[in-house]
């Protein structure tokens, strides 16, 4: 295969679609993680040079079978790891069951151990190669209804931070996205009606902050990057 590949963990039609059709763009092949194909499997074909698979971020069997099929299919290992899982519940503490809180910890944190153990061998062994993850301003502040959410995307960028760390000597540029602000999809148009365009982040837009973090010169690298509408208030 000539195109490099990269891996796009979490793909709905929001941001996931918008990260494949980047990628896609400049060059690569892409391989489509996400808890069922129904979505991703016509995303693929539509694409070319792409693959849907079904995956439990938190199971690692899963997370081991599903880069043992990607590997298979594309002949090649990840140059680009994108990490968009993400599981969000509102509540605060009191409302917050053990099991939310669990769950969100396991999705947006666990997930991102499981498939970075897959990448980064491989990586390390080309001198190059990037892990960039999906953050969340809740990763900054715990908002009073985000416990469960706040504290996992905490988890998430330290995560990530520590990893940055220990990999960027070898060559593997690891960078955190905050995502600061509402994603421009149909059902948040639907509860924001009265919202103008400049209140939404595009995914298309989003997706292309990514697309220049994976092709950074390592001289300048980025650890973190925030992304939010040009006329929100901060």
């Amino acid at each position: 295969m000539s195109r490099p590949l990269c891996v796009i963990v979490g793909v709905g039609p929001g941001n996931g679609a918008a990260l494949a059709r980047r990628f896609h763009r400049g060059g690569y092949a892409v391989a489509l993680l996400s808890r069922s194909t129904t979505f991703t499997a016509e995303l693929a074909q539509e694409l070319g040079d792409a693959w849907a698979y079904a995956c439990d971020v938190g199971d690692a069997t899963a997370v081991s079978e599903a880069f043992d099929a990607i590997s298979a299919d594309a002949g090649a290992t990840p140059s680009v790891l994108i990490y968009n899982a993400g599981s969000g519940a509102w509540g605060n503490i009191e409302q917050t069951t053990s099991e939310t809180f669990e769950l969100s910890w396991t999705v947006n944190t666990l997930g991102l151990f499981h498939c970075s153990k897959h990448v980064i061998g491989a990586m390390k062994e080309a001198g190059c190669g990037a892990i960039l993850v999906t953050g969340a301003t809740a990763s900054l502040r715990g908002g009073a209804n985000f416990t469960a959410f706040a504290s996992a995307k905490a988890a998430q960028r330290n995560l990530t931070q520590s990893m940055a760390r220990h990999l960027w000597p070898s060559g593997i540029h690891v960078a955190l996205v905050v995502i600061d602000g509402v994603i421009d999809i149909p059902r948040s148009r639907e509860m924001m009606p009265d919202k103008p365009d400049d209140y939404f982040l595009r995914p298309a837009d989003i997706a292309e902050t990514f697309y220049r973090l994976a092709e950074q010169p390592k001289s300048a690298w980025s650890s973190e990057v925030d992304v939010r509408p040009f006329g929100e208030k901060w």
